[in-house]
């Protein structure tokens, strides 16, 4: 019995890696009124332009049919299936896998199915679905499959900053006094998700002093708890990323990937967002 892996789009996985790693994937939703699509469907670029003419949509987590159908794909071909999904602070994505797991079960009894909640998104619960993914391909069980879930979260850290605040205030993240006075004096909040939820770890002036601190904090952890791997996501700002992959890059020397934050996560940020992912050798937290 193989163990398969299954998380959601808001990994935002290139399709190279999730070929490689046979990593499946469900797709989270978006609704501009009653124009709904998956957020796999669509990119960035076309997102980002509806966006600007339709005002902010909303997003959804994927339907019971897609998840019953995946998780029943594996279950079929006599596999057991780890599921990792964002943050169940962030989405009833989990919550629906958890009610679409017992729906398996009532058919298929001997199924083994595992569900872990990864407190983040993007690449954060990216890297904890490659891990897992690895694990699977060099034939763990499903137990250290699932345990190579949990140390990544463990190692791992997200940082990003927006390019100004309006997204935030639109979204509801930010009160719209912070962000007016934020844009106006340029603050720039350095954001994380610990335990779950975004939380600004601190404020800097200007976006490019604020780059500069995402790094140190990186590079801190790095020197406390060793480095893994070390991805940059942006939202439509190519060279930004590219510029920020060559100062780690100069800096400690490994390759960096370079990886689009999709629909679902970015419409609260919005476009000209940069990040940081990474995991340590050794956990950074229990």
């Amino acid at each position: 019995m193989a163990v398969q892996i299954l998380t959601d789009s808001t990994s935002y996985l290139q399709e190279a890696i999730r070929k490689e790693l046979n990593i499946r994937m469900v797709s989270l939703n978006l609704s501009f009124g009653n124009d709904s699509m998956r957020e796999m469907d669509i990119d960035n670029k076309t997102f980002y332009t509806m966006m600007a003419e339709k005002g902010i949509p909303t997003s959804s987590q994927p339907s019971v049919g897609e998840m019953y159908q995946e998780m029943k794909r594996a279950v079929e071909m006599g596999d057991s299936l780890c599921c990792i999904f964002l943050s169940s602070d962030m989405s009833g994505t989990l919550s629906t896998a958890q009610t679409v797991r017992d729906m398996i079960l009532e058919k298929y009894e001997n199924a083994k199915i595992e569900i872990i909640d990864s407190r983040s998104n993007c690449m954060q619960l990216g890297f904890a679905v490659v891990l897992a993914a690895r694990a699977a391909k060099a034939g763990k069980t499903l137990e250290q499959v699932k345990e190579a879930a949990l140390e990544t979260i463990k190692r791992s850290r997200f940082l990003f900053i927006p390019e100004n605040l309006e997204y935030l205030k639109k979204g509801g993240r930010i009160g719209g006094a912070s962000a007016l006075i934020g844009n106006l004096f340029k603050i720039i909040p350095i954001l994380t998700v610990e335990d779950g939820k975004t939380n600004v770890l601190m404020k800097v002036r200007t976006k490019k002093n604020a780059i500069l601190a995402m790094v140190d904090k990186m590079l801190q952890d790095i020197k406390i708890y060793g480095v893994g791997e070390i991805v940059v996501l942006h939202i439509n700002c190519q060279n930004e990323a590219n510029d920020l992959a060559k100062l780690i890059t100069e800096t400690i020397n490994i390759p960096i990937d370079i990886m689009d934050i999709g629909p679902v996560i970015g419409l609260h940020v919005g476009p000209g967002a940069i990040a940081i992912a990474y995991y340590t050798e050794k956990p950074m937290r229990k």
